[in-house]
């Protein structure tokens, strides 16, 4: 009501627009009502979904505004006098099946009286310059329970919203799109069934949502009848884009609908027009995700576009159509992967997630879903979906067990699944079947990748030299097939394992790794390695270097989603600011490192034993320096930053960012007394000589002390410690 309001004082055309049962009428009734101090010349409504005959709209206006046919002059004229001089609103309701006549009128109107404002309630625009327009949107969640609560408590007084059906409450809303009409049909429903059961048969929803108040009008007492309508009000054409548009999930973009939905009546370059005059009839909903503009349907106007596309016999072409656009989508992300844009693809995938999921439904040919997985795999393993892979995987590779050369090229990207997630006997088996399926036909590649992953299976066993000669065989089989590319990020494992075993070329190796991925314009295997080498710089005990390659390699992750890649990287972080003595904030890497595992269905033992040694090591000395509650809670802490965009931009941009209240806390308490005493004299602004003779010892043993106080309360200068010890009026030594 606020926004319309303020646009109403700007605007003398306000078309409220929106799908059929959204709240437009009601909207536009109590911005009337409230406004009717500042139209002191009057404000009507003029109610036009009875009118038939477009002819008839001047008439109607006439009616509400209570003047006399007289016959004289034409009616639209007898309008324009009676409002002529007046400060007047006049609220033009159900415009959208008599829209061209309402145009006319209100071009008439405001021409004539400059103190007319016309309000409009329309599934689409009237197209006069100078309209306003307020997309009417659904309700919020909490909004649309509160609302589904109070109808329902209309029809059956003990009704309550409880912790018991909260989450059915608020899936039905969520299916019902948060549309006022859907959800007031839904509530009468609660008289006999409950939220689960009016859930569950939610599937048929225009069966379901009948019943409305007996004094709607007759398109408003169903949900079908409110559609219909709309339906009705579309040419041949834009009903044919409707029913077709309905087999995209999760909303689209205008390639996407042009690739699947033209053709077979619809030209070549219609689409676009078609879809901008279903916007304009508020049944295509126009979106912004990933920096991408999309469209959407609500999901009742989709499946009611899906039983008309049903009803034509389209319905299995366009999915087969559906599933061929997505498909040659993803193989040319995958194609393109190891260069630049990897982020941008990335975000591309994930908005077209549901699509994807649709297109993996589709069960016409195993085989091209076994491809479609295949050509997804880097979604899966640096988008942070490696169970839903493993899940798509296990399924496609079940339903198409012939020996073929795209189950062939399959095995090994199924096997990498496997092996992030530490399950090392399937992956054994799918590479043992890959093996013998490559001899059978001329995939070369396909042999290199099945070498390179018997490598990294030997490594997360802990078989170092075995693994090393699977991805030197990895990288020099990429270079005899001349694929520059592939050979880099193999070249990453290798540097990894190098500097595991402390080998001497790790860095050599690392380095041309790093610089062939930067001249490719490549982040993902770049930081993969910038990690590894940070490792290497780890066991030299070259902290400071360590510490500048993981923060940079968790810049190159930025927008990736990978919470393996990341978790290791925070690993590694870890072991290198505890050997730093920044044990307070090494427990919080490892808690972020945690919380990444958890949510990614793996471990970091599932990669190198070696690793969980040094994991094992650094918690000892972390737990020695803070105390085991300390830790426990810097650890909780950590884990708060469960998503591989938090962690990251904690990790590179908290330069300021406070310590929470329990673990300053527990840290102040872990305290000993000699270096709470050390604090005091800190904010005396004593020199560590001047603290060494204070407490009698010397000036090394006085820094030790101060280092300890910093980490412990994860500060990082003296000047920290003293405005600390000052607020706090720590006690006295």
């Amino acid at each position: 009501m606020a926004e319309t309001r303020s646009l109403l004082g700007s605007a003398r055309l306000l078309t409220l627009t929106g799908v059929g049962g959204v709240g437009k009428t009601r909207l536009a009734l109590e911005v009337a009502a409230a406004s009717s101090k500042l139209f002191t010349g009057g404000v009507w409504l003029v109610d036009l979904a009875a009118v038939g005959d477009p002819s008839e709209v001047g008439g109607a206006v006439a009616r509400a505004l209570g003047i006399p046919e007289s016959g004289a002059r034409p009616v639209v004229a007898q309008v324009i006098g009676y409002l002529s001089g007046r400060r007047a609103l006049l609220v033009l309701d159900n415009c959208e099946h008599v829209a061209d006549a309402c145009a006319e009128l209100a071009q008439a109107l405001l021409s004539s009286g400059p103190e007319v404002h016309i309000v409009a309630t329309s599934r689409q625009t009237l197209g006069l310059t100078g309209e306003h327009i307020l997309a009417v949107s659904p309700l919020p969640q909490e909004e649309a329970v509160e609302l589904l609560r109070q109808r329902a408590v209309a029809v059956r007084p003990d009704f309550q919203v409880t912790d018991t059906n909260r989450a059915a409450v608020r899936r039905l809303c969520d299916d019902l799109d948060g549309v006022p009409l859907a959800i007031e049909l839904v509530a009468s429903r609660l008289r006999t069934l409950t939220v689960e059961d009016v859930a569950e048969r939610l599937a048929d929803r225009f069966a379901l949502l009948t019943g409305g108040s007996r004094t709607a009008l007759p398109r408003q007492r169903t949900l079908r009848a409110t559609v219909d309508w709309s339906w009705d009000l579309c040419t041949r054409d834009e009903r044919l884009l409707w029913s077709r548009l309905s087999v995209f999930s999760g909303g689209f973009t205008l390639s996407a609908a042009e690739g699947v939905c033209e053709g077979e009546g619809i030209g070549p370059g219609a689409v676009l027009d078609l879809l901008d005059r279903l916007i304009a009839q508020s049944v295509v909903l126009p979106t912004e995700a990933e920096g991408q503009t999309r469209y959407r349907m609500l999901e009742t106007i989709r499946q009611y576009g899906r039983e008309r596309l049903a009803e034509s016999g389209e319905e299995e072409r366009l999915l087969l159509r559906h599933r061929d656009f997505f498909l040659a989508f993803a193989q040319r992300i995958d194609s393109h992967w190891l260069g630049p844009g990897q982020a941008e693809a990335l975000a591309r995938l994930r908005a077209e997630h549901a699509n994807l999921l649709a297109a993996l439904e589709c069960d016409a040919d195993p085989q091209v879903r076994l491809a479609l997985v295949s050509a997804l795999r880097f979604y899966w393993w640096a988008g942070g979906l490696l169970a839903e892979g493993r899940r798509q995987y296990d399924r496609a590779l079940a339903a198409a067990p012939e020996p073929t050369a795209v189950r062939a090229r399959a095995l090994p990207k199924a096997a990498w699944v496997a092996l992030l997630q530490g399950d090392l006997t399937v992956a054994d088996s799918w590479l043992d079947e890959a093996e013998t399926l490559v001899s059978r036909f001329d995939e070369p590649m396909v042999r290199v990748e099945i070498e390179g992953f018997r490598g990294v299976r030997a490594q997360y066993r802990g078989r170092l030299r075995q693994a090393l000669a699977g991805f030197e065989g990895a990288v020099a089989g990429c270079r005899a097939l001349g694929d520059d590319r592939a050979a880099t990020a193999w070249m990453l494992g290798l540097a990894q394992l190098q500097a595991y075993l402390r080998d001497p070329r790790a860095v050599k190796t690392g380095s041309a790794a790093v610089a062939a991925a930067e001249a490719q314009g490549e982040c993902w295997n770049r930081a993969q390695t910038l990690k590894a080498l940070g490792y290497e710089a780890w066991t030299r005990g070259d902290l400071d270097a360590a510490v500048a390659l993981m923060h940079t390699a968790l810049e190159c992750l930025r927008g990736l989603d990978d919470h393996v890649a990341v978790g290791l990287t925070l690993e590694h972080l870890a072991w290198a600011t505890a050997s730093g003595g920044e044990h307070l904030r090494a427990a919080r890497l490892l808690g972020a490192a945690g919380a990444l595992w958890r949510s990614a269905g793996t471990a970091l033992h599932a990669f190198d034993p070696q690793m969980a040694d040094d994991h094992r090591r650094c918690e000892e000395q972390v737990v020695e320096a803070l105390g085991r509650p300390v830790y426990v809670d810097a650890l909780a802490e950590g884990a708060d930053f469960d998503t591989p965009a938090k962690a990251i931009e904690y990790t590179l941009d908290s330069g300021a960012e406070p310590v929470g209240d329990a673990v300053r806390a527990a840290a102040e308490h872990a305290l000993t007394r000699r270096e709470r005493e050390v604090a005091a004299l800190v904010a005396q602004g004593m020199s560590n000589k001047q603290i060494a003779v204070a407490i009698g010892r010397s000036p090394r043993t006085a820094e030790y002390h101060i280092k300890n106080v910093l980490a412990k309360l994860d500060f990082e200068s003296r000047s920290q410690i003293a405005a600390w010890w000052t607020a706090t009026s720590g006690p006295t030594p």
